[in-house]
């Protein structure tokens, strides 16, 4: 492993905890009202776009992130349905 795949692994991590605050704020106030429903199934499908493009070149960094940020994503998505006022 080279010092660039390192940067990818690191950039992946910085990716994927974007969203663990939120998650963890929604969670927790079981209130999910200020989240944008659009915002959301827009990163969700990005993250479905970015997964079959690094799949099909096998890249680490970019599948471990994606995958992270489209379950965080669900959970979001599922917080909003289900923490309904």
């Amino acid at each position: 492993m080279n010092y660039i795949d390192l940067v990818g692994y690191f950039g992946s991590f910085l990716t994927s905890i974007t969203f663990i605050p939120q998650v963890y704020k929604t969670w927790q106030t079981k209130s999910a009202g200020d989240l944008s429903l659009s915002m959301l199934f827009i990163v969700l499908f990005s993250c479905m776009v970015w997964l079959v493009y690094a799949v099909a070149l096998m890249l680490w960094p970019v599948i471990i992130a994606n995958s992270i940020i489209g379950l965080l994503s669900i959970m979001l998505i599922y917080f909003k349905f289900t923490f309904k006022k």
